[in-house]
């Protein structure tokens, strides 16, 4: 199943599932009325199997849906309730790429560091971007892992019970803010420089996480092209890891590190300027379009 965040026609924020064909929507809350005012952390939160079973055997028959293009679709998840957790040079062929630009990693154990995001964009959703303070605009296309239960001190074969979901998610960076401060927690921090969408798919419903092929394309001209099979440290192991002695709550969302092709990467970069249109794909969960202005 792929869930999705939209506008209501009272500007309210609402929940539903993708239709097989993916051209319409399920409003959750027709199907389960209880769920009238939840939004995507609040379902998570009180998700369960019979819930997803129910869910599952509406998705062919239910005739109350709403056309995809008639609907504003929003990130899954607008307003984490953490910082984002990312996941720094997860991708060796990325390391090559800027390893100019950065400290020397030892990638022994994974580099993390946080992103904060008070509203997430979505899909087709304008980046605001703030050229005044930083021309070099970069995009990240990465995998995001969704949390689906409190977790804490798990095992790498335990990890798959504790998540929901995965979804696109673009690490949009401010590079020479980055540089400029040492550290990369300012450089990508910047509002709407968090995008994810278009939905989260269900565990699942992935057959394996850790061999999808992931893409961006820049005015559609490819620039990251790989697979997260090439991810030094597996969806499963960075979990595991971060989960030691730090608790996971649900709905947290963890950005898996982006392969080679960034903007950065290129001699001269080749960074992303005004009218641009980027977009992250990721094999079964789809694209995730942005637009620079």
């Amino acid at each position: 199943m792929k869930f999705v965040s939209y506008l209501e026609w009272n500007n309210t924020e609402a929940i539903g599932i993708l239709t097989k064909n993916e051209q319409n929507v399920i409003p959750i809350a027709d199907i389960i009325p209880e769920f009238k005012n939840y939004n995507m952390i609040n379902f998570i939160e009180n998700c369960n199997k019979e819930i997803l079973t129910k869910l599952e055997k509406e998705i062919d028959t239910f005739k109350q849906t709403y056309s995809i293009e008639k609907l504003q679709l929003l990130s899954p998840i607008t307003k984490p309730i953490h910082d984002i957790i990312c996941v720094g040079v997860n991708y060796q062929d990325h390391i090559n790429e800027v390893k100019n630009n950065i400290n020397d990693v030892q990638n022994t154990k994974p580099v993390y560091f946080s992103k904060r995001a008070i509203y997430i964009i979505g899909h087709n959703h304008n980046i605001n971007a703030r050229l005044d303070l930083d021309e070099a605009l970069d995009y990240e296309a990465e995998l995001a892992i969704i949390i689906g239960k409190k977790a804490k001190d798990i095992k790498i074969e335990e990890v798959n019970e504790y998540i929901f979901g995965y979804s696109i998610f673009n690490d949009i960076s401010s590079r020479k803010i980055q540089k400029e401060h040492s550290q990369w927690y300012k450089g990508k921090s910047l509002d709407t420089y968090s995008s994810m969408g278009p939905c989260i798919v269900y565990k699942d419903d992935i057959k394996d996480v850790n061999n999808l092929n992931i893409k961006s394309t820049l005015n559609d001209e490819t620039r990251q092209n790989s697979n997260t099979k090439h991810m030094i440290h597996n969806i499963y192991e960075l979990v595991s890891d971060i989960s030691k002695g730090m608790t996971l709550e649900p709905g947290d969302i963890i950005a898996t590190g982006t392969p080679s092709g960034v903007g950065m990467g290129f001699n001269p970069p080749k960074y992303m300027k005004n009218g641009d249109k980027i977009t992250c794909s990721i094999e079964n969960i789809g694209e995730l379009t942005n637009y620079v202005k």
